[in-house]
């Protein structure tokens, strides 16, 4: 896996970020509009580091959010391993 490639993409960066915040909101069995405070944003994190079940459901969403569905296992195909950085889309 191309792991330099996959960690200079801001993409890979808020699927992770967005997956586990989602989740500790979706366990807390709240939403984003209950974080008025950091206090608030903290319990959740807090929250969602203890439960065994939220930690494996970000565990999870970084999985898919690193794993490339369109190859066998956790290998990314030749010419992604042979490029820097992530390239545009056309």
């Amino acid at each position: 896996m191309n792991w330099k490639l996959r960690l200079r993409n801001p993409v890979v960066w808020v699927q992770i970020t967005l997956g586990a915040f989602a989740t500790a909101l979706a366990y807390g069995g709240l939403t984003a509009a209950s974080m008025v405070t950091w206090a608030d944003v903290w319990s959740v994190v807090v929250g969602a580091a203890k439960s065994p079940y939220c930690l494996f459901v970000i565990v999870s969403n970084i999985w898919n959010a690193l794993n490339d569905p369109t190859t066998p296992g956790m290998a990314d195909c030749h010419r992604v391993m042979e490029l820097e950085r992530p390239q545009a889309r056309s």
